[in-house]
C-alpha cells in the first residue's frame, strides 16, 4: 500500500491514487509489493526489505546513498491483525522528498497528516516534515510512558491497599503482578524506540550543517534529542518502579502463603497431643490396665481434648493464633 502527499498552503494533504509521486513531497509505503517497488525506483529511491530493515548492525541502519540519508527506527505500532508490535520504519530523506517505509501502523503515521502545520517548523520542506514526523512520534511515546505511568499508579495502590486475606486478596495480586508485566513489555519496547530514535537523530545532526536552513533545523533537532533523553530517563524511572511493584508483589503473594501455611501448621499442632494419646492406647497391649477399666474410655477421650485445650491456649498466648 502507498500514500503519497503534498503541501499546499501550509497543509499536508493526500493525493488520489493515480497523481504523479514526482510531485510529492512525501511518500508512506506500507508493506511495499514489486510494482511500488518498481515505481520507487524509477524516481531514483531504493526501498529496503524488511530484512534489511530488521539489521541490527548501525551501519545498515543509518547510511547516505545517491544523496539521500537512509534513517531506520524501530517504533511502536499495529500489524495488520491487530497485535501490537515494536518494528523498524526506515526514513529516506532528501532534498526533493521523505520516503517512509514500514511494515505495520505506528499511530503517529495515522494523525500527523492532520496536524503537520502546527509542528514546530511546519511542513514546507522534506526537511521540516521529516522532524515534524519526528515530533509526532516522540509526543507518542510519551504520551505511551505516560499511560503506563498511570497504570502504576494504580496498580500499586490496588497491591497496598489494606485487605483482609482470602481468596480475593489472592486474585488481586496475580491480576496485578500481570498488570507490572505488561506494562514491563511495554516500556522495555518505548526504552527500544527511544533508544533508535536518539541514533537517528544525532545522524541526522551530523547532515543538516550541508542544508540551506541548517540555522533553523539544528536547534529543533537538539531539542528533540533532549526530549529523547528526557524520556529515556522517565522511561529508566518508571522501570525502577516495575521492579519495586514485581518485589513488592511477590512478597505479599508470599505472605499471604506464608499465613495460610501457619493456618494448617496451627491445625496440625492442635491433633498432635491427641493423635499421641490415641496412639499410644491403640498399641493393645496386655499389660495397659486402663483398658479394662470402665473409665478408660472416657479418661482417652478428655486427655485428648484437654491436650489440645492447653495447645491452643499456649498458641494463643504466644500469639500465634
Amino acid at each position: 500500500m502507498m500514500y503519497s502527499y503534498i503541501v499546499r498552503d501550509g497543509r499536508i494533504l493526500r493525493q488520489d491514487k493515480g497523481a504523479p509521486l514526482s510531485d510529492a513531497i512525501w511518500i508512506d509505503l506500507i508493506a511495499p509489493d514489486k510494482p511500488e517497488t518498481q515505481r520507487l525506483r524509477d524516481l531514483g529511491v531504493d526501498v529496503p526489505t524488511l530484512a534489511d530493515m530488521e539489521e541490527i548492525e548501525i551501519s545498515n541502519r543509518l547510511y547516505r546513498e545517491a544523496g539521500s540519508d537512509y534513517m531506520t527506527a524501530v517504533l511502536l505500532g499495529e500489524r495488520g491483525d491487530g497485535t501490537r508490535a515494536a518494528m523498524p520504519v526506515s526514513f529516506i530523506l532528501s532534498a526533493q522528498r521523505l520516503v517512509t517505509v514500514r511494515h505495520h501502523s505506528p499511530r503517529p503515521f495515522l494523525t500527523f497528516p492532520e496536524r503537520g502545520e502546527r509542528s514546530t517548523l511546519g511542513c514546507g520542506t522534506p526537511h521540516r516534515l521529516f522532524l515534524g514526523l519526528v515530533e509526532e512520534i516522540i509526543a507518542r511515546l510519551a504520551d505511551i510512558l505516560e499511560g503506563s505511568g498511570r497504570v502504576m499508579d494504580d496498580t500499586t495502590q490496588m497491591i497496598f491497599e489494606t485487605q483482609t486475606a482470602g481468596r480475593g486478596q489472592g486474585d488481586r495480586l496475580h491480576t496485578a503482578l500481570r498488570q507490572v508485566g505488561r506494562e514491563a513489555e511495554i516500556m522495555a519496547r518505548v526504552r527500544l524506540c527511544l533508544l533508535t530514535v536518539e541514533r537517528m537523530l544525532a545522524f541526522h545532526m551530523a547532515t543538516v550543517d550541508e542544508q540551506p536552513e541548517s540555522g533553523r533545523l539544528r536547534p529543533v533537532v537538539k531539542g528533540q534529542l533532549r526530549d529523547v533523553q528526557a524520556l529515556e530517563v522517565h522511561a529508566d524511572f518508571l522501570g525502577s518502579r516495575v521492579s519495586l511493584a514485581v518485589d513488592t508483589t511477590l512478597g505479599m503473594i508470599n505472605l499471604e502463603q506464608n499465613s495460610t501455611v501457619r493456618i494448617l501448621s496451627v491445625v496440625a499442632a492442635l491433633f498432635l497431643p491427641p493423635t499421641l494419646i490415641a496412639s499410644i492406647y491403640g498399641m493393645n497391649f496386655q499389660a495397659m490396665p486402663e483398658l479394662d477399666q470402665p473409665w478408660g474410655y472416657p479418661l482417652a477421650l478428655g486427655l485428648m481434648a484437654g491436650t489440645a485445650g492447653v495447645t491452643w491456649l499456649l498458641l494463643r498466648w504466644k500469639r500465634w493464633l
